[in-house]
């Protein structure tokens, strides 16, 4: 899942990272990311804790949560 689009998810993926918190770079026009999966967990401290294991700045993603791929 790391380094791929949300977008890009299979239906399985989807549904078993349902609810999971997930990084994903800020948007800025100076940057224009690729919206790409840096971090998934159970809660933003988690995914903020992989990032630093990373040498990752967490201040630059924002922490969202995966929502299922269908509303239910």
């Amino acid at each position: 899942m790391i380094g791929r689009s949300p977008d890009e998810l299979s239906l399985e993926e989807r549904l078993a990272f349902s609810n999971r918190f997930v990084a994903l770079e800020i948007y800025t026009p100076a940057t224009t990311p690729l919206r790409k999966i840096e971090a998934i967990g159970d809660t933003a401290e988690e995914c903020i804790r992989q990032l630093v294991e990373r040498g990752l700045d967490p201040l630059q993603y924002e922490f969202v949560l995966l929502p299922p791929p269908y509303p239910g």
